[in-house]
């Protein structure tokens, strides 16, 4: 692809949308994908493990997937809690189409699939979900992170997969460094050489007493 690649904005390449069959939510289903996007010919390994590590979603409320590609996250999450709003968030506009075309395939009106500039700032969500963008760099990633990370609610979880060989364990301590106060993070998971690392957003603490004179 060139300088074309999977967190390009507008991909360059042509679309050449394709059908595949995949198993989300465990279901059999059938979805369209294409060029310029990431893993489009299936549910790649890092997005399977975290599917399969993973709780049951939130019933309601707001629901991040951050970086979406063509959507497996956050199908899942939208047939799995029919009844939350589901954010699909991606740079790629090409990718945020086949979200949206693939919702409307199955049915499923509680996704909005948008850049992230179009998040309304107050919203806060239940759970994050993401295979992050690993090879966007080590400062766009942080970058991305600390700037979703903090719009979880309190007491809700982010789950993030990453390649062992590419940094999950650097990650992991640079989350614990960064987020230090209110929250923690630990190895939920291991499978086919990644890591699942969750983030939990802990409650506000108590306000002190008031002491009276």
């Amino acid at each position: 692809m060139g300088s074309d690649h999977y967190f390009s904005t507008s991909p360059a390449s042509a679309e050449h949308l394709r059908q595949i069959r995949v198993s989300l939510a465990d279901r059999t289903l059938e979805v369209t994908t294409a060029r310029g996007v990431f893993s489009p010919d299936h549910v790649d390994s890092g997005t399977a493990v975290l599917l399969a590590n993973t709780p049951p979603p939130p019933p309601g409320g707001n629901l991040l997937d951050l970086g979406s590609g063509w959507g497996p996250i956050a199908l899942t999450l939208a047939i799995q809690s029919p009844h939350a709003t589901v954010w699909a968030v991606d740079v790629n506009e090409r990718a945020l189409d086949l979200v949206r075309r693939n919702a409307d395939a199955l049915g499923l009106d509680n996704i909005n699939a948008v850049p992230p500039e179009d998040v309304p700032d107050d919203v806060a969500f239940r759970t994050i979900r993401s295979n992050p963008p690993i090879r966007v760099g080590k400062n766009e990633l942080h970058g991305l992170l600390e700037q979703w990370i903090p719009r979880l609610e309190d007491r809700s979880d982010a789950w993030l997969v990453v390649q062992r060989n590419l940094g999950s364990d650097s990650l992991q301590r640079w989350l614990a460094a960064t987020f230090d106060r209110g929250y923690s993070i630990q190895r939920a998971a291991t499978g086919r050489g990644f890591r699942v690392i969750k983030v939990r957003r802990h409650g506000s603490p108590p306000s002190e007493p008031i002491t009276l004179p």
